[in-house]
């Protein structure tokens, strides 16, 4: 494990394969942590990229560097940790890759700064930044119910449950999420040892609030938010990984919905059995889908 400054974290961070390979960013969601993306990791470094896997804020090693920071889990902060991270690490440009949160974080950032990206793997929306304008637009009913826990975290109950009893609901989030993945205990402790950082359960409650405009974000990153309001296209090669077992997004359409926000070179791929965790599922195709688009974009 290493560790660097970046922004207002020290982010605790694994790094494989050569220093001088082309380099991908393999970012992990909620609730899962780095081990969701270690096989496809280690996959690329065979293939001779180099590796950066990172704890998001909240998860981990990663730690705030001040008790000042607000403990903010908005998109904004993600895609600012993301850009820190890149800084801190002098990495000039990278293909980023990521499932839910850490797929937000990358879509933040190929939307805002392409310039810093050399290709985008996004897996499960696709188009992954948030539209909180609309956010209290009711969905279709069995779409809500499938949101159940965004729900329970706007109650104080919620935020209470989740400190009490964050290993067992992580777990039956796992379970309804990816239905037709059989986990062992092993696995998923792995994991879950990330969740016992301090600011996991504050981070993750801020998340789900302040994406349906029920909190304030930190007026640090009121700029950024304000960018992301405008539903910004995103112009790097990117593909688009979709699960047709996927938990929280339910029944795929036959229309790819995400493709009128990209720009560039774009493909969508779907793949039978394989749930919302999809780096950790499919490792080999996530893996695989990196480096097409890091070919795409050299070519």
């Amino acid at each position: 494990m290493r560790r660097i400054e970046a922004g207002v974290l020290s982010v605790a961070y694994r790094e494989t394969g050569p220093a001088g390979g082309p380099v991908a960013i393999l970012l992990h969601g909620f609730p899962y942590d780095i081990h969701a993306c270690e096989a496809a990791a280690e996959i690329l470094a065979e293939q001779g990229w180099r590796c950066v896997v990172p704890f998001l804020r909240g998860y981990g090693g990663t730690h705030f560097l001040s008790d000042g920071t607000p403990r903010s889990g908005q998109q904004a902060a993600l895609g600012a940790d993301l850009l820190a991270l890149m800084d801190a690490l002098r990495i000039p440009r990278a293909v980023l890759a990521g499932h839910d949160w850490g797929g937000r974080a990358a879509c933040v950032v190929a939307a805002l700064w392409p310039e810093r990206v050399r290709g985008l793997v996004s897996c499960g929306t696709g188009y992954n930044i948030q539209d909180i304008a609309r956010a209290g637009e009711p969905a279709p009913p069995e779409k809500e119910l499938r949101y159940w826990y965004q729900y329970y975290f706007h109650t104080e109950r919620g935020r209470a449950g989740l400190t009490r009893n964050r290993r067992e609901l992580c777990r039956l989030i796992w379970r309804l999420w990816s239905p037709e993945w059989r986990f062992d205990d092993a696995t998923f402790g792995r994991s879950a040892a990330a969740f016992d950082n301090p600011d996991f359960v504050e981070v993750v409650i801020h998340s789900y609030r302040h994406r349906f405009g029920g909190v304030p974000g930190d007026p640090a990153l009121d700029g950024v938010e304000a960018r992301l309001a405008a539903r910004p296209a995103i112009g790097v090669p990117a593909i688009v990984l979709q699960g047709d077992a996927d938990g929280v997004e339910g029944p795929l359409p036959a229309e790819d919905r995400a493709a009128p926000h990209f720009t560039g070179p774009y493909a969508r791929h779907v793949l039978r059995g394989i749930g919302h965790n999809l780096p950790q599922e499919a490792p080999e195709a996530f893996a695989r889908a990196v480096m097409a688009v890091g070919k795409e974009e050299a070519g």
